[in-house]
């Protein structure tokens, strides 16, 4: 009798599994680029991936640099996973530093026209 019990419990239970082995496992992790120079669609340190964390967001920091007539120069980007990141631009005498976040989809952190 025990050992029926024993059998319906694990039948009963077999369905939950996975459920039961994982209850906070996402359906699909956001990844993203890692490069320390990224300049005009080329790393010029070792490009790498990787998933976002908790809390965490796919981050470029575009530099430039300010000249003292004219507008900003770009020079490179920055791309990392970045905790608690959030959009700023950062106004120097000399440079100016914006930084972008996304974790809308995979790869999002690769800079447009620059």
């Amino acid at each position: 009798m025990f050992v029926l019990f024993l059998l319906g419990t694990v039948f009963f239970l077999c369905p939950l599994w996975g459920e039961l082995r994982n209850p906070l496992k996402k359906e699909t992790a956001i990844m993203c680029y890692e490069c320390g120079k990224y300049h005009l669609g080329l790393c010029y340190d070792t490009m790498r991936s990787c998933n976002l964390k908790y809390k965490q967001s796919c981050a470029v920091e575009n530099f430039y640099v300010l000249p003292r007539k004219g507008r900003s120069m770009y020079r490179y980007s920055k791309l990392s996973c970045m905790t608690y990141c959030e959009d700023i631009n950062f106004l120097g005498f000399e440079k100016r530093t914006e930084l972008i976040c996304c974790n809308h989809s995979n790869y999002c952190n690769l800079p447009d026209g620059v």
